[in-house]
């Protein structure tokens, strides 16, 4: 019986390392996922910026005038 349960675990073992090996090389290229594009908020956005600044420079017709 203990004999049997050695060649298990030897058995075992030698699976575990192949696979471990394996895994290490890739076997394959690995897959990875693209990432999602990250969010831009306004203050990165140059066309946002560059909206904001030309209404920034030229008041709106229905905005009465401060002075």
């Amino acid at each position: 019986m203990l004999k049997i349960l050695i060649i298990v675990l030897l058995i075992a073992v030698a699976i575990y390392l192949v696979a471990r090996l394996v895994q290490g090389r890739g076997g394959s290229a690995p897959r990875r996922r693209p990432e999602p594009p990250r969010p831009v908020g306004p203050d990165d956005d140059p066309n946002f910026l560059r909206d904001l600044e030309r209404k920034r420079r030229k008041p709106q017709k229905d905005e009465p005038d401060p002075s």
